[in-house]
């Protein structure tokens, strides 16, 4: 047996010795610009689906692992730094100072001679060098900004190339960025509000021409000398109508900057980006505003896009006791996981912030009939966790079968007549324990182990303690073994319905079949143990059986490439720098 499991031990670290040399090449390849990881996976189809799942945090970690990126980023307009060639002239423009810049491009602010004009001149960084994609996406930002007229939208002015470097002019605003003004800290609730309701209605006037910003936060937002809010920078800007194939965005590539980013722009399992995921962006700034520091912020780049998957933000009264609770749940709900729970549009986000500043009822606390009719379906729906269940489907229906056999078994002690309560907590605390121990490293096997998945671990493993305790409260009141399985259901009805409230609504259901099912366990108590057994392995086999269909499909879409099919979370696909 040693043997055996130190060969099993040996080709497992020759796997993965494997598995790391392919990654390199595959990073080395990269970073040259040529991807072959389904050539790669062809190649070593017993690696396909650890390779596809590490492809793309390894691509992460190598972009976002760079020094340079670990860097804070300066934000547009702000504090501007003298660039050591200045002034110079370019064409009409006199290049006075250096705004900022990114990855791609770079504002000056300069003097236009023959209008006799300040502007904030922008230009590719490369100029000529610059490769066909930044060209392009230069191109495109000064296009959606030119759909663009609105007075809280700052202007282009025009469009050109002089000597191979293309550039666009735009009004300059004397003013200083929004996250200049936050690095101070929060500010008044009732300013924060009118400043996101005039935001909110220059980002729904681009969503209404077909312009999606995709790159919202408080360094695109100037605050000019009059105290009115201007959306800068639609360097990431997309045009609605154009189909995700566009050659702009390469597929499944991560675009914009982590801490303002909705899930959907993380993960395209979570959804199609859209005018909500503008709604989320503006949602954070509002969150910001109010606490003076965004609601999901980590250590490095790739922890603060985990936090926007999984974690819900901490409610903003508990940062600021100073904001009011129908503003909080307004800002709460732009921060919803699910695209659909949050504002339809930014202008209605923008209509309930007028109405809280003027003291009006807000959609929040409507409390209309048709917020009523929508409760039960929405309680039904799946939470943002709800991904994870395709790891557990059929670990669940293996869980089915066991708890089953544990049922039976208890009702064939019962009936041959075993009384001494001793075999019974044998039986189901050992059992259970040691099925636990199994079912958890299956479910390692299966791929990195979610935060939400320890919470479940943990309301399973109190349903095992709770049961156990049933027999031991049994001894000490001195009653016979078996006289309280009913409350077995209710247990188990209880981590269902706790599983509802984290994983999926379709829990509910099943909890409360379980917590019907200590009726007939009462009424029946010969039967009482099979009545649970069949009662709780349905609850389980159903739900899994569901979700390892989904899994397998999953798969066979991954294998073939077809993108949309992949669900799983940890498919963080090619990442790309904002700027």
């Amino acid at each position: 047996m040693d043997k055996t499991k130190n060969r099993s031990q040996a080709n497992k670290d020759t796997s993965d010795e494997l598995l790391a040399t392919l990654l390199e090449d595959l990073l080395n390849q990269s970073r040259n610009g040529n991807n072959n990881i389904e050539q790669v996976c062809v190649e070593h189809p017993e690696l396909a689906q650890e390779l596809r799942e590490l492809w793309a945090a390894s691509q992460f970690a190598d972009v976002f692992g760079r020094p340079e990126l670990l860097k804070p980023q300066k934000p547009l307009y702000e504090t501007p730094t003298p660039a050591t060639s200045l002034p110079k002239y370019f064409g009409e423009f006199e290049l006075l100072e250096e705004l900022g810049r990114g990855g791609m491009g770079v504002v000056y602010k300069a003097w236009q001679k023959n209008l006799g004009r300040m502007v904030a001149l922008k230009m590719v960084l490369r100029g000529g060098h610059a490769r066909p994609e930044e060209m392009a996406r230069f191109q495109a930002e000064a296009k959606a900004i030119a759909l663009l007229e609105h007075p809280n939208i700052v202007p282009v002015h025009e469009a050109g190339i002089y000597e191979e470097q293309p550039y666009f002019s735009m009004r300059f605003v004397e003013g200083q960025t929004l996250a200049t003004i936050l690095a101070q800290g929060p500010i008044k609730p009732r300013d924060a509000a009118s400043l996101i309701a005039k935001v909110s209605r220059a980002v729904h006037h681009a969503h209404e021409r077909g312009v999606l910003h995709r790159d919202l936060k408080p360094s695109n937002v100037i605050i000019d000398r009059e105290n009115h809010p201007l959306v800068t920078d639609f360097g990431l800007a997309k045009r609605i109508d154009l189909p995700d194939d566009n050659p702009l965005t390469q597929p499944g590539a991560i675009l914009g900057t982590p801490a303002y980013m909705a899930p959907e722009q993380v993960s395209s399992s979570r959804g199609v980006v859209g005018p909500a995921s503008d709604v989320y962006s503006l949602g954070i700034i509002l969150y910001e505003t109010l606490t003076g520091r965004p609601p999901f912020r980590a250590a490095s780049p790739v922890d603060t896009l985990l936090l926007v998957l999984e974690q819900d933000p901490v409610r903003p009264r508990l940062l600021n006791p100073k904001v009011d609770p129908d503003l909080e749940m307004i800002c709460l709900k732009c921060l919803q996981k699910q695209a659909d729970l949050r504002y339809s549009s930014a202008q209605d986000l923008a209509i309930d912030l007028e109405a809280w500043v003027r003291g009006e009822t807000t959609s929040v606390r409507s409390g209309s009939l048709g917020s009523f009719s929508n409760f039960f379906s929405r309680m039904l729906r799946d939470t943002h966790h709800a991904i994870v269940l395709e790891n557990w489907g059929l670990l669940w229906m293996m869980h089915s079968v066991m708890i089953f056999s544990q049922c039976v078994a208890t009702w064939y002690m019962g009936r041959v007549g075993i009384s001494s309560p001793w075999w019974y907590i044998l039986l189901w605390g050992g059992g259970l324990a040691l099925w636990g121990a199994i079912f958890w490293e299956l479910r390692k096997q299966g791929g990195p182990v979610l935060f939400v998945e320890r919470q479940v671990g943990h309301i399973w493993a109190a349903a095992v303690i709770s049961t156990i305790g049933v027999f031991f409260t049994e001894i000490f009141l001195g009653m016979p073994v078996l006289t309280l399985s009913p409350i077995l259901a209710i247990i188990a009805g209880t981590v269902f319905f706790t599983k509802a409230g984290i994983l999926s609504g379709e829990f509910y259901p099943p909890a409360i079949a379980l917590y019907l099912t200590t009726i007939p366990m009462a009424l029946w108590p010969e039967y009482c143990q099979l009545i649970f057994g069949t009662v709780s392995a349905l609850c389980f086999f159903i739900p899994g059986l569901k979700y390892h269909k989904l899994r397998l499909r999953s798969r066979l879409a991954s294998n073939r490439g077809d993108g949309s099919g992949g669900s799983s979370q940890n498919n963080l696909v090619t990442t790309q720098s904002a700027r």
